[in-house]
């Protein structure tokens, strides 16, 4: 037979369940439910095929940052679309802070290339930290060609114009639009060839299949020393520490050309701040240490780190400079 709580009985329960309830409102969580964050896997999303700059770098950040954070960090590839299907992914997950994107200038571009996009690379996004900047590189198949600088090459592309192509890790990302550059500068008359990353791009462009490319130091840096490809210009206003002897394209007589791909780590717009404050404080601490640095600089890649606000003036400054090359180019996606 149940007993009836006396007065004071009631009186102690409604004073625990208000307790509680205040618990709750104030989102205090309570010893039995704690589960600080992260309390599981973290999923690091690359927009692109494996065996390019963006998952090189994403795979040794996810080494160091799981050892720091105690946790497993994975790196899963969604490919495709000019690395677009992966930011809407991460766009439309849950923010909680295990799924983030490896982020790069192909984004900022990508917002004014397609004409629709399913998310708002500004709005949907919380930008964590920058990861590195690499130099993009114009490099031939050296079977093909006997250009050995960039003057060379204009004057056998002129000769043959439209008879040239030019490889692109995907419609809109910077080689897209590098490639663009160059033949409005040049004069030049060039097919382009979108690819879902760095791997098949690299595999048709050794084959013969394509002729040239403007892809990212990393991917091409063991062929140009095996002698595979040469390289006659990187794209950046300095030269690349991984091959000083290359010039700059501005070095080469194309004056102003200045386009690098850096690449940043960001998180679905509505993640806890305490969240995002934590995953820059521990993968800052990964950039900068001197080993990783170190390994970096061996693949071509310069450290970049720093705050969230840092990487998310750099993305607004971006968008709006690619958006003018944009125009200028008229490069336009469906």
């Amino acid at each position: 037979m149940s007993q009836v709580p006396t007065s004071s009985g009631r009186r102690s329960l409604i004073a625990v369940s208000a307790i509680a309830v205040g618990i709750a409102a104030l989102g205090i969580a309570t010893p039995a439910s704690a589960q600080p964050w992260p309390a599981k896997p973290i999923t690091l999303i690359v927009p692109f095929p494996a065996g390019g700059t963006t998952d090189v770098l994403a795979r040794a950040l996810a080494e160091k940052l799981q050892q720091s954070l105690g946790q497993p960090v994975i790196v899963e590839s969604r490919p495709g679309a000019g690395a677009t299907l992966g930011a809407d992914y991460v766009a439309k997950a849950k923010p909680d802070g295990y799924t983030l994107l490896i982020g790069a200038v192909h984004h900022t571009i990508a917002s004014s290339v397609y004409k629709k996009l399913p998310y708002d690379f500004q709005k949907d996004f919380v930008p964590i930290t920058g990861i590195a900047l690499v130099p993009n590189v114009l490099v031939v198949n050296a079977s093909q060609t006997s250009a050995k600088t960039v003057q060379e090459l204009v004057a056998q592309l002129k000769a043959k114009p439209g008879q040239w192509t030019y490889g692109s890790n995907g419609n809109g990302t910077a080689q897209h639009l590098i490639g663009t550059q160059f033949q409005n500068l040049t004069g030049t008359t060039l097919l382009h060839v979108p690819y879902k990353g760095s791997g098949p791009l690299a595999t048709d462009l050794l084959g013969g299949q394509i002729q040239m490319s403007f892809d990212t130091v990393t991917p091409v840096l063991p062929h140009v020393k095996a002698g595979k490809l040469r390289a006659l210009a990187v794209t950046t206003a300095r030269r690349s520490s991984a091959l000083p002897d290359v010039p700059t394209l501005e070095e080469s007589g194309l004056k102003g050309f200045d386009i690098g791909t850096w690449f940043g780590v960001l998180a679905p717009a509505a993640t806890p701040k305490d969240i995002v404050a934590k995953l820059n404080t521990e993968m800052v601490k990964v950039l900068q240490a001197p080993e990783f640095r170190k390994r970096m600089e061996e693949i071509g890649a310069e450290t970049t780190g720093g705050t969230s606000e840092q990487l998310a003036s750099q993305i607004r400054n971006e968008t709006g400079k690619f958006a003018k090359l944009v125009k200028e180019a008229n490069v336009q996606i469906e």
